[in-house]
């Protein structure tokens, strides 16, 4: 049998051992050592421009970065936001405050883990703010590495998604996996209504019975016959036409909704899927009354973060185009705007009246944990209170 390394993937032992950082850190640090420096920094955390020039980010994979050092025991200080929190380019989301040589190997482990996971929440939170109270599922892990899909669905959680598709991450997260059915089923049991029976005898009531009806005929006939044989059983209908053959969706949907209300299946919802954007999700709202978004989400933009020494030994200092000196990140709750400040300064009024807060938020102080991280659904809701602040 192949080592689990054939998936070439690295353990979390590699993490925590310094191997998946990139080579110059381990050289900084033999030299650091060799020349016997070991100097108290901080350094921040921030992106100098955000994904496709989005206005806002969502941030997210602090908990992996706190995972790593609960493991590390390293005696630092963390501040940050909250996961799920907006933020804008230049913000800080994170500062570190300890030996440099004790952190400096983990700077790209936990660069990746927020610039990865905040792209995925950010992506997601853009298609839950264009689909509004309608269902948004997460169905992106075959687009990506099969080892990455707990990570993906659980960063999309946070972003605002209702529901993941993957078994393996519904376990992780406590979440009951959400799903339809392919078109492989439709295919092998030659018939869409004879698939839907089939899957509502053999999986039973518990799950909500949703036809895929595009396979075979007309989207609109296949809807037709599906919820005439099922009735009151079908919960709803889903388009996953490829865009070879999917011409004017808009104009699809809307007479497959026209159609179904006519003949007394107005309780027949209609769900979407297939290459779907917020651009796109947002044309098809007037008919669509849920979505399943994949490479979107999945194979989001990073958010661009560099780590960024601001002090050295309490000495205000920063490389070229830096701003030196400790920050916090502070934000109006009356107009929502936010801007860095000096750590040590007085918050004060913003320019509406309203009186600055320091949003940042102390998770190990000195090597200890702090502040203990919610569970993915508290995480979520706190981004979609986030969420109602900004405009897509």
């Amino acid at each position: 049998m192949r080592d689990i390394n054939a998936f070439h993937i690295a353990s979390a032992d590699d993490v925590l051992t310094g191997k998946t950082t990139d080579i110059y850190f381990e050289r900084t640090l033999r030299i650091l050592k060799k020349r016997g420096i070991d100097s108290r920094v901080v350094a921040e955390v921030r992106a100098k421009e955000l994904p496709l020039n989005h206005p806002w980010a969502v941030f997210a994979g602090l908990e992996y970065v706190l995972s790593m050092f609960d493991r590390l025991r390293l005696n630092i200080t963390l501040d940050a936001l909250d996961e799920g929190t907006i933020f804008g380019a230049g913000d800080v989301v994170l500062s570190i405050a300890g030996r440099y040589a004790d952190f400096c190997v983990y700077e790209t482990p936990l660069l990746g883990f927020l610039c990865q996971a905040s792209g995925i929440a950010t992506a997601a939170a853009r298609c839950r703010k264009a689909a509004g109270n309608r269902e948004l599922l997460s169905f992106g892990a075959r687009r990506m590495h099969p080892c990455l899909a707990p990570m993906i669905d659980r960063n999309a959680c946070i972003g605002g998604a209702d529901g993941i598709s993957v078994v393996a991450s519904a376990e992780m997260l406590g979440l009951g996996p959400s799903g339809t059915m392919p078109h492989a089923l439709i295919l092998l049991l030659g018939d869409t209504v004879t698939a839907t029976r089939a899957f509502r005898e053999v999986i039973g009531k518990k799950v909500k019975c949703v036809s895929l009806i595009d396979t075979l005929g007309d989207e609109k006939f296949e809807a037709l016959r599906v919820a005439r044989a099922l009735g009151k059983e079908l919960y709803g209908v889903r388009v996953d036409t490829p865009k070879s053959r999917r011409g004017d969706l808009r104009a699809i949907l809307s007479e497959m909704r026209w159609e179904l209300d006519l003949n007394g299946f107005k309780h027949v919802r209609i769900y979407v899927s297939g290459g779907l954007d917020e651009g796109q999700i947002t044309s098809l709202n007037p008919w669509a009354d849920g979505y399943g978004v994949g490479t979107r989400i999945s194979n989001a933009p990073v958010v661009d973060f560099s780590l960024d020494i601001v002090e050295i030994e309490g000495s205000q200092i920063a490389k070229r185009g830096k701003e030196a000196g400790a920050k916090k990140l502070v934000r109006c709750p009356q107009c929502f705007s936010r801007r860095n400040a000096p750590l040590h300064v007085t918050l004060s009024r913003c320019a509406c009246g309203g009186v600055m807060k320091n949003i940042h938020k102390r998770f190990i102080s000195q090597g200890r944990a702090g502040v203990k991280i919610p569970s993915v659904t508290q995480i979520r809701a706190h981004t979609l209170r986030e969420l109602r602040r900004v405009e897509l």
